[in-house]
């Protein structure tokens, strides 16, 4: 199987320095791809395939371009009519190059059905968690006539790539129900050569009585303060530097600072679809990760000009988070803090409210949790398993390894079932503010507390074959009796908190624990690891781990 993404030699050159231009997309040869390259349906990797987050690819692969984005489109379509749901549909953009060209497909068969579509005015970009808002906002107190909405994305994947997903009714990622219907119907339309897909020229959807505008930007800005402690921010005079990473918020940051007079510095309002701007990832690919060293670079070298800084992936979904104290913070040691914050200063939340986490998520969110007197929701990766309870708030926050979270408004009630990288970015100086000191200070305290773990996550390639073959691992194929020289207490292929299949497995003893899966949106599998006794523990763990998973997948 390969390298894990830690092994010396498989770290580039590259990482972590300004992109060269050797590594830039070529936009114009992307977009013709877009709309030239025709999917070949008997290769699996050119069908519609939803991962935890959408269909994602790229149209040099042939795996994202204009025959997906009709097919999606018109299987939503379809999906809405059979299930009733005819209110209008809130449409998103990010930054990606094959954003525009998909929205432009997916709006002339909107249009083309009979959709009433919510568009940003002037050609704005709108991040992910806007979309949910606004979806939030406009089916409250209603029972019919409900919203939905479609957010074109790859989220923070490399520029040659593309992204769709749909968010239904309940604002969040659709359930895998819901996915797998629109990927089948999808298929289908592939078949048939696009038989059955409704379109008209975009001009004309685009002067259609049925579309129309909607101003995201203020009505998700202007009702900020309900969510966070503005006021505690602005007394405080706390500095922050944003870097959005040219991502669909860029223009939030100014209209945020302005609304709630803010002392916040925009470092980088660049917008460019080859993300030139960047220093790139591990791998040597530009990746707007903000929870990596390599691809934050620019942001963790201005850590000491401000109180603190922050940066959010393309869609802002995602957030990074760098402090004086600790520059990057890693995802689980943010989301640690911010729970144990959060359930302390949200005194409108209920006290039955528990906290979502990841099964690959930090066990330092259990210490905190138990602690909190509060009880823990574990579930598969995905964002889509926190939509239910944060709707109906028995969910005060949900929080992802990969640094996607979503928490309740100050009063209790829902504010996004999507991940809300721009949130947790301010709640950062919200906590800085209100506590005297930065989130990476206030994690020393966690770990002075309940000890330090050491976690890491690394990749390796993997085909869609071996994908499936991970997916399906039992913990009767696990044959050790220890890890890392304990007794393992625990092997699980299902979720603690809801029974959900985690689609691979976790392995646990007393002081450490690692799980293995397959992405969801890439063509590599991923091992997870954590131990509380150290970096040659866990060093151990992601060895013995590897040697799992290649045994496993080396047996089929």
């Amino acid at each position: 199987m390969g390298q894990v993404k830690n092994a010396p030699e498989k770290v580039s050159p590259l990482a972590g320095k300004p992109a060269t231009p050797a590594v830039l997309v070529d936009v114009s040869k992307l977009v013709t791809a877009y709309y030239t390259n025709v999917p070949d349906v008997s290769v699996p990797e050119q069908r519609v395939k939803f991962g935890t987050s959408g269909h994602r690819g790229s149209a040099f692969e042939n795996s994202f371009n204009e025959w997906h984005v009709l097919t999606i489109s018109q299987a939503i379509c379809q999906y809405r009519t059979q299930q009733g749901i005819d209110g209008p549909l809130f449409l998103g953009i990010d930054t990606h190059a094959l954003s525009e060209p998909a929205f432009t497909s997916a709006l002339e068969v909107l249009a083309a059905n009979g959709v009433d579509v919510m568009l940003a005015g002037k050609g704005e970009y709108t991040p992910t968690p806007v979309i949910s808002h606004a979806i939030l906002t406009y089916n409250h107190g209603r029972d019919n006539g409900l919203a939905d909405g479609i957010v074109v994305t790859p989220s923070h994947n490399p520029p040659d790539s593309g992204g769709f997903k749909y968010n239904p009714p309940s604002g969040g990622p659709a359930d895998t129900r819901v996915t797998g219907w629109i990927e089948a119907r999808a298929n289908v339309l592939l078949q048939d050569g696009l038989k059955g897909v409704k379109r008209m020229p975009f001009e004309r959807a685009l002067r259609a009585a049925i579309t129309h505008q909607h101003d995201y930007l203020n009505a998700y800005v202007s009702d900020l303060g309900n969510v966070l402690d503005m006021e505690a921010i602005r007394n405080a005079n706390i500095g922050m530097g944003v870097d959005p990473l040219g991502g669909a918020g860029v223009n939030y940051w100014g209209p945020i600072a302005e609304r709630y007079g803010l002392n916040l510095t925009v470092v980088n309002d660049a917008v460019d679809p080859t993300f030139r701007f960047m220093t790139v990832d591990w791998d040597g690919q530009i990746r707007m990760d903000p929870s990596s060293p390599y691809a934050m670079q620019g942001l963790i070298e201005l850590k000491d000009r401000f109180d603190i800084a922050f940066s959010c992936d393309t869609d802002h979904d995602r957030h990074g988070i760098v402090t004086r104290s600790a520059g990057l913070l890693p995802p689980n040691h943010y989301l640690s803090v911010a729970i144990s914050y959060l359930f302390q200063h949200r005194p409108k939340w209920s006290m039955d409210a528990a906290v979502g986490k990841t099964v690959v998520s930090s066990q330092m969110i259990d210490c905190v949790t138990a602690k909190l007197g509060r009880k823990l929701y574990e579930v598969p990766v995905g964002f889509k398993w926190f939509v239910d309870g944060l709707l109906d708030g028995s969910l005060g926050f949900g929080g992802e390894e990969s640094a996607g979270a979503s928490f309740l408004r100050r009063d209790g009630s829902v504010w996004t079932t999507d991940k809300d990288g721009i949130v947790p970015a301010l709640l950062s100086a919200e906590i800085t503010a209100r506590m005297g000191r930065d989130p990476g200070e206030i994690y020393r305290e966690l770990t002075r507390e309940f000890g330090e773990p050491a976690f890491d996550r690394v990749e390796a390639p993997a085909t869609q074959a071996q994908k499936a073959m991970l997916s399906k691992l039992s913990p009767q194929q696990v044959q050790i009796t220890q890890l890392g020289g304990e007794k393992i207490d625990r092997v699980l292929d299902r979720a603690p908190g809801n029974g959900a299949p985690i689609g691979g497995i976790k392995v646990v003893s007393a002081s450490g624990w690692f799980a293995a899966r397959p992405s969801g949106t890439e063509d590599i599998y991923k091992i997870y690891a954590e131990s509380f006794r150290g970096e040659d523990h866990l060093r151990g763990l992601l060895s013995e781990a590897q040697a799992i998973v290649d045994i496993a997948l080396t047996e089929h």
